[in-house]
């Protein structure tokens, strides 16, 4: 995770929810009152997001004191203590809801992933993510990801050609589509080609690409498919891939299946704050 960039969403959060100021907390507390509180997983899951603790406490009051008792990809049970911090309460309480908002949703995530590989239950097939990420929030989600057991596709459209149904229809052919692209792409960038049927697949893997990704198809021409590309290309099965039929693609051979539900469909972790008291002034 990059903390840079961590910081600059966490500033923005904080100002989206903050404002002029935390009207309740700066009312109710001098500066001086000092009190601790702890996070406790309500639910059963795997948490993902512990550097938003610190990095989030830290960017409102330097003083405020961090214990993470958890890192990110353990699993935690009801109750487990995961995190105390000590500071001023109208800190403390400023910005529980941006943390927890972040907090809750990355360990989500990383619950859901986790979850995900379980049900495959294979060592060959990798679990990974799309683009399909709430906007804002991808280098987390993603992140919370990787926390799970899952691993990430790419980050944008700037890292990696995907060249989908649209871009063939338009072109032509994969053929056609693939020729331009080698043709202006530099050597450090992979290519992969979207495909539907095993005509496609031998096409994609006639002109050399990187990685073929059998969309909406069935176990069965998973595995199909996957006899028919040499081991040196990457395969990725993708499209309605759901935790009811996951598990029937296991043994299938391919090497990921890429699944949007990790992050547009994953249930925020029930996670809270509770302070425990402190001095008042």
């Amino acid at each position: 995770m990059n903390k840079l960039k961590l910081q600059e969403m966490l500033q923005q959060f904080f100002r989206e929810d903050i404002g002029d100021g935390d009207l309740t907390s700066s009312i109710i507390f001098s500066e001086k009152d000092i009190a601790s509180g702890v996070f406790i997983a309500k639910e059963d899951g795997v948490i993902s997001g512990m550097a938003v603790i610190q990095t989030g406490y830290h960017l409102l009051e330097n003083n405020v004191s961090v214990k993470n008792f958890v890192s990110d990809g353990e699993l935690v049970k009801k109750g487990d203590v995961i995190a105390e911090v000590t500071g001023p309460v109208h800190i403390l309480l400023t910005g529980e809801r941006v943390i927890l908002n972040l907090l809750q949703r990355m360990s989500g995530i990383a619950t859901l992933t986790n979850q995900t590989v379980q049900l495959l239950n294979d060592p060959h097939t990798r679990v990974c993510d799309t683009r399909k990420t709430t906007p804002g929030l991808r280098m987390l989600e993603k992140y919370a990801v990787t926390s799970g057991g899952g691993y990430n596709h790419r980050y944008g459209l700037y890292d990696g050609v995907m060249i989908k149904d649209n871009h063939i229809a338009h072109m032509g052919s994969i053929t056609k589509a693939v020729t331009v692209v080698k043709s202006k792409l530099g050597h450090m960038v992979k290519i992969e080609v979207e495909t539907e049927t095993e005509a496609q697949v031998r096409e994609a893997v006639e002109m050399g690409v990187d990685v073929i990704m059998f969309d909406n198809r069935s176990p069965e021409e998973v595995k199909q498919f996957v006899e028919i590309v040499p081991s040196h290309i990457t395969t990725e099965a993708s499209g309605g891939i759901t935790l009811e039929n996951i598990g029937q693609y296991q043994g299938t051979g391919v090497d990921y299946i890429s699944l949007g539900m990790l992050t547009h469909s994953a249930r925020s972790l029930d996670i809270s704050l509770n302070l425990k008291g402190g001095s008042k002034a």
